[in-house]
């Protein structure tokens, strides 16, 4: 959600047409919406506040000087690439791969690489 976010600031800040980045709109409610759930489902929705402030706050501090979107957008090839990683140790650690699935696993590590 984090690169998303960058994503769709840094092509805005700067000024790119909005067909270069229409779909971020659309990726950032999906995750939004898949937060939601997680959250109403796991009993933690007073945590959806929370997550709502910190995003409208990143969504504004992101701009304060061009070089913080500068280095955000930098960033978030490493964050993409440390959260698979985070996903891999957790697998070999559990070693159980029940919950994953080889598929969307495989789309979602194509996407960050």
């Amino acid at each position: 959600l984090f690169s998303f976010l960058v994503f769709l600031r840094y092509q805005i800040y700067y000024g790119y047409p909005l067909q270069t980045y229409l779909e971020y709109p659309i990726i950032i409610a999906q995750d939004v919406i898949l937060l939601l759930c997680i959250l109403r489902f796991s009993g933690n929705m007073k945590r959806a506040l929370l997550y709502a402030v910190t995003f409208w706050v990143g969504w504004y501090m992101l701009t304060l000087r061009k070089w913080i979107i500068d280095m955000a957008m930098n960033l978030c090839t490493f964050i993409s690439a440390a959260s698979k990683l985070a996903q891999l140790r957790c697998l070999w650690q559990t070693k159980d791969s029940g919950q994953v699935s080889a598929l969307t696993w495989s789309m979602s590590a194509y996407t960050c690489a």
